[in-house]
């Protein structure tokens, strides 16, 4: 029941969130809109890549930032955008399929040396460091997208630019 509520949860956040990052212009990779924000580019790249953290959380018993060397994905155009998202979400989906019940629970770590960030069952990682990170990443991706004038597509009940 646990591995099934999640993969449906995680399918239609996925759905959603790529609703989104196919209307990312290539032309604006590099706009933000505050000097302290992201470039459009480096939100969506982002986005598409914290699908991986399902895979990261499934696969592994933590990630520790002082011992992994960790460089953020880059997309440099639309088409590497949309590989990266397509690419961690088969990926995530696969892992979460074949995923055990025991294996959602089992404890997973996100440190940096000695510093504990998140100390979870695997489950509720995916959750909040997949799933709601995603959900929040992708509300600030619709301001930038409004803010160039991109139609927004309905979410969770229509736009002003799109009927749900």
């Amino acid at each position: 029941m646990l591995k099934q509520s999640l993969i449906a949860e995680f399918k239609n956040e996925s759905a959603l969130t790529k609703k989104i990052i196919e209307r990312v212009p290539e032309q604006s990779f590099g706009w933000k809109p505050h000097e302290k924000s992201m470039t459009l580019g480096r939100l969506a790249t982002h986005i598409s890549e914290l699908l991986s953290f399902v895979t990261l959380a499934l696969t592994t018993d933590e990630l520790d930032f002082a011992t992994r060397n960790y460089k953020p994905a880059t997309a440099e155009n639309h088409q590497q955008l949309m590989d990266l998202f397509n690419k961690n979400y088969d990926s995530a989906l696969q892992h979460l399929e074949e995923a055990t019940d025991a294996a959602l629970l089992k404890k997973w770590v996100l440190r940096n040396g000695d510093r504990i960030l998140v100390d979870q069952p695997a489950g509720v990682v995916i959750t909040n460091l997949s799933i709601k990170h995603i959900v929040h990443h992708r509300g600030q991706l619709s301001v930038y997208l409004r803010l160039l004038n991109v139609p927004l597509p309905s979410i969770y009940g229509p736009s002003a630019d799109e009927a749900f």
